[in-house]
């Protein structure tokens, strides 16, 4: 895609600090750098976020999460932990809209990063998410075929 900014950094267009690359994905230090080392893992191919995935391109993109991180275990003695977040949308806080994977290490829990969830399981019944989950596996089979 002509003015997104990870094609042009897969493209070699605009310089990474690349830690792997093959002819599907390319990984790279976020210029954010959240923590250190936070990695950005993305499929070569443009696509927006994950809802214009296949199971060829998931395949392609989420077999290597592993081996990145392992590799910054590896890498990264300091390294307590790691998170990995795909943010889709924008009300999901994805700002560059090419997909893509963060990891991103942990050293400790005082640093500036954090997740919350909340907690609203008393806002549902059993009965209640029971046909949630109903009509998500109606619309799995409905996918699938």
């Amino acid at each position: 895609m002509e003015n997104c900014i990870f094609c042009k950094i897969i493209a070699k267009n605009i310089p990474s600090a690349k830690i792997y690359e093959n002819e599907k994905v390319y990984a790279f230090l976020d210029l954010s750098q959240t923590t250190l080392a936070h990695t950005l893992l993305v499929p070569k191919i443009h696509v927006k976020d994950i809802f214009e995935y296949d199971e060829k391109i998931a395949s392609e993109v989420f077999t290597h999460i592993p081996k990145i991180a392992q590799a910054l275990e590896k890498a990264l003695p300091d390294m307590k932990g790691l998170n990995i977040i795909n943010n889709n949308r924008k009300i999901a806080y994805q700002s560059v809209f090419h997909s893509h994977i963060h990891l991103i290490p942990r050293y400790s829990s005082e640093d500036d990063f954090h997740i919350h969830f909340g907690d609203h399981s008393d806002q549902y019944t059993t009965t209640y998410l029971k046909r949630v989950a109903q009509k998500i596996e109606a619309a799995i089979k409905i996918k699938r075929n």
